[in-house]
């Protein structure tokens, strides 16, 4: 005996993937917008300065859009400006590798062990706190010459937000999961690698962009006080000399540096968390 399909079974069945097409949005709407958003910003700056507009604020003091795009093309012609972005470059990576690795792994360490929460924790609550560009002058005593000082300045920045991110990740996860792990036989390492690790990444990745962006800042700061190259010094050595569109090319080139470096890893986070139910949503 045969049962025939509901008329609209078919339909259903077929339907759903060009329903889905048409429900989604093109991206194209929201690029327009944000470049717009850009591009409206820069054009009342131009107004704003050509115009020597002083409305409490001086305007009138500040380049124009044109005089920092010629000072721009100047830089770009110049093998210091390169120079400068590899050494910011350099130094920005080192450090926030070594934060992560240490982050993740005390984070890990803190949200799933006792006895390191009680030794490592309340040393971790009380640093964490302290602004680390306020440990430049340690640094300075402590590292044998500037650039340790900065790489060491900058992986402490990042180092705290990873670290307090992943520890709330691990102790957030449902102890069913790791219940399940231990009853099919696996042991320690296996609810680690099979539950911690994996459950635990949005929250990381959460921790890594807010890391690299305080880890920028403090680079910058860094790099401002007692560095000898790098995007940072190079700003305010522009500035000393009175020379504010240099001023202006270094803080657009710290922003697309942030922008791309914190761009990068959502992009990261995106592909290694693509497995969670919000993934599909996220990279429509």
């Amino acid at each position: 005996m045969t049962v025939a399909a509901p008329a609209d079974s078919g339909a259903a069945l077929h339907g759903d993937r060009p329903r889905s097409r048409r429900g989604a949005r093109s991206p194209w709407p929201d690029r327009a917008l944000r470049v717009g958003s850009v591009a409206g910003a820069v054009l009342i700056w131009q107004l704003l300065t050509a115009a020597d507009i002083r409305l409490w604020l001086r305007f009138d003091t500040l380049p124009t859009v044109t005089e920092v795009l010629a000072a721009f093309g100047r830089q770009l012609g110049t093998e210091v400006y390169y120079l400068d972005l590899a050494q910011s470059l350099i130094r920005i990576l080192t450090g926030f590798a070594v934060a992560t690795v240490l982050g993740v792994a005390s984070g890990i360490a803190l949200g799933r062990s006792r006895v390191f929460a009680g030794i490592l924790g309340p040393l971790t609550e009380l640093a964490r706190p302290i602004p680390a560009i306020a440990v430049v002058p340690i640094a300075i005593l402590l590292f044998p010459d500037d650039e340790a000082g900065i790489v060491f300045i900058t992986g402490l920045a990042a180092y705290f937000p990873i670290m307090v991110s992943t520890r709330h990740a691990v102790r957030a996860l449902p102890t069913l999961w790791e219940d399940s792990v231990r009853t099919l036989g696996g042991d320690r390492w296996d609810v680690l690698v099979r539950v911690v690790f994996p459950g635990a990444l949005p929250g990381i990745f959460g921790g890594l962009s807010v890391g690299l962006g305080v880890a920028w800042i403090c680079l910058i700061s860094a790099e401002m006080i007692s560095g000898r190259l790098g995007v940072g010094y190079r700003t305010w050595q522009a500035y000393t000399i009175v020379d504010y569109p240099g001023v202006f090319v270094g803080i657009i080139t710290i922003g697309a540096l942030g922008f791309g470096t914190s761009a990068a890893i959502e992009l990261l986070g995106r592909r290694v968390t693509r497995w969670l139910p919000r993934g599909e949503e996220n990279t429509r």
